[in-house]
């Protein structure tokens, strides 16, 4: 399975669980205008947020709401962009993004739950250096589409890797190309089902003892329920 084949799987189960992902996506799109702007042609970060939102089945108006908190226009909380690193179980790498409006009590937070799945919390770089930062694009195989043929359209946009999987094709870019190519690919019709900047594990870490893979669960679980979590990272290996 490719690099991204698990992320997309897993994926699909985490937002049909999560009741809370319009408070999450809300603050992506609240930071997004608020650091370049209400207009998503000229801003590419908001650009990918709303996008992503809408795929989410956000109302459009909680969009709009959300981009005008962030531009000023509305009043609303400032939040703050952090990340935390840490190992799970079995050494697991875990990197974490986090959009909140009180570091204090999300960092209380994100510690205990380290703590709770028997892993560490670390210091800014313990791990980040076990993942790469790219943009990830992932087209399904349906009815006649030619995975040659989305190849050499993702060669030619300016992708740095592409892979055929069993029912969808996997592309990556650098991240200052991320736009670009995602823009190439939409224009010539292509349907998403992811499109996104993320971080990709570039080694990755098994778990056999039982104890680990269930304190490995429960600590991606804690962490995702969290209202400032926006993303967890990690290089465990899942079956």
């Amino acid at each position: 399975m490719g690099r991204i084949g698990t992320i997309i799987n897993r994926k699909g189960k985490q937002d049909a669980k999560k009741a809370k992902i319009f408070t999450k996506m809300g603050r992506v799109l609240m930071v997004a205008a608020r650091e370049g702007g209400s207009d998503p042609e000229y801003n590419p970060t908001l650009k990918t947020a709303i996008e992503k939102a809408k795929a989410s089945n956000m109302p459009g108006e909680n969009i709009d709401r959300a981009i005008k908190k962030g531009a000023g226009e509305l009043e609303g909380m400032v939040f703050e962009e952090l990340t935390y690193e840490g190992y799970g179980p079995g050494g697991v790498a875990v990197l974490v993004e986090i959009l909140t409006d009180n570091k204090n009590r999300t960092a209380a937070d994100v510690r205990s739950y380290f703590t709770k799945a028997k892993g560490n919390l670390g210091a800014n770089g313990c791990v980040g250096f076990l993942f790469d930062h790219v943009g990830v694009i992932a087209i399904d195989l349906v009815e006649d589409m030619d995975p040659d043929t989305i190849e050499m359209d993702a060669i030619e946009s300016g992708a740095s890797d592409f892979s055929v999987e069993e029912d969808h094709v996997e592309i990556i870019t650098d991240p200052q190309d991320f736009g670009v190519v995602r823009d190439y690919l939409k224009d010539r019709g292509y349907d998403f089902s992811m499109a996104e900047l993320r971080y990709l594990p570039n080694t990755y870490t098994r778990l056999t003892e039982e104890e680990d893979l269930k304190n490995m669960s429960k600590l991606i679980d804690l962490l995702e329920d969290n209202d400032d979590v926006q993303n967890v990272y990690h290089n465990w290996e899942e079956e």
